[in-house]
């Protein structure tokens, strides 16, 4: 059965390559940063295991390796990653044209077929997939079968997949890791029980009696919480443990999947609003060359209020019903 550790190994052998890519160019730093985010990726089941039978040293291993990366990211200050001759570049996108899109778009297009087989139709091309995780494990599968669509349309080298994917990898640098490291301190924040603290401070400033008044600390408290760790991942189990769940589920009743779609789709309008969030806002102003590094925040604002407002006027429609 193909389960997610196999996507991780693909994941972990994309970072080794681009690591000994960037070694070959002599770029050390950079190597080392993406050879160690590639260690957990490769034998994270082992030091999940070995943490579980009470062995100390992979938690620490795993400590001293973030703050190496820490590290190796305030250091490179390196060359960014030849991207070859523009000209030609330029005359294969003209000679593709909108072929380029069909890659892709076959990623989100295979994405939601494999989940909908799974849980529907339950074919043989998805029986072979762990139920447990099939939407990440359908994500990964449709990359692979979009990056040979890629080398097939333009006619290139699978050489090229690892080296292209390289250079976007090298360009992005670290803010790559930003959404699992913001992911797993949500993950710290609601093992530390930060969201009893935050239900106890909400009590002390609204009155919990008024399902209105929860509702609005919920969902703002998502988008607030979202702007300040650039991530809706790390806001969402704080804000679910300590306002969601207790307040809105047990005290008012509301539906807790409709609260939690709701409140994750709230939570992303902060997204939108931050800096924070530099895989998404200030990432692609440096891929596209933006002369403003906050052009991206500024032009989407506008887009994050009004859908904060919708989300929240649907939240009081749909998740008490």
């Amino acid at each position: 059965m193909l389960t997610i550790t196999h996507i991780f190994y693909l994941i972990g052998a994309l970072l080794v390559g681009t690591a000994v890519l960037d070694a070959r160019d002599r770029r050390w730093s950079v190597a080392g940063f993406w050879a160690i985010l590639a260690v957990p990726f490769l034998v994270g089941d082992q030091i999940r295991d070995a943490a579980k039978a009470g062995t100390r040293w992979p938690a620490q291993a795993m400590g001293l390796g973030v703050l190496a990366l820490a590290l190796l990211a305030s250091l490179h200050r390196g060359r960014p990653v030849d991207d070859g001759d523009p000209v030609a570049r330029e005359a294969s996108a003209a000679r593709l044209g909108n072929r380029l899109f069909v890659p892709a778009l076959m990623i989100p297009a295979l994405t939601g077929a494999l989940v909908l087989d799974a849980k529907y139709v339950h074919s043989i091309a998805t029986r072979w997939i762990d139920p447990g995780s099939n939407t990440l494990i359908a994500l990964g599968l449709a990359s692979v079968v979009a990056l040979v669509a890629a080398l097939w349309t333009t006619r290139a080298r699978p050489i090229h997949g690892l080296t292209e994917g390289r250079r976007l990898i090298d360009t992005m640098g670290w803010p790559l890791v930003l959404p699992m490291m913001l992911a797993t301190l949500g993950g710290v924040f609601a093992a530390t029980h930060v969201g009893d603290a935050i239900a106890k401070l909400v009590a002390m400033v609204i009155s919990t009696d008024s399902r209105l008044a929860c509702l609005l600390a919920y969902g703002l408290g998502m988008v607030v919480f979202t702007t300040i760790m650039g991530n809706a991942f790390a806001a969402f189990p704080v804000m679910t443990a300590g306002i969601g769940l207790p307040l809105l589920v047990k005290g008012h009743g509301a539906d807790p999947a409709a609260l939690g779609a709701l409140g994750m789709l709230t939570g992303y309008c902060g997204t939108l609003l931050t800096p924070m969030a530099a895989n998404f806002n200030i990432v692609p102003a440096i891929l596209l060359e933006l002369r403003d590094e906050y052009g991206v925040i500024r032009a989407q604002w506008p887009t994050a209020v009004i859908l904060m407002s919708v989300n929240l006027v649907l939240m009081d429609l749909l998740v008490f019903r």
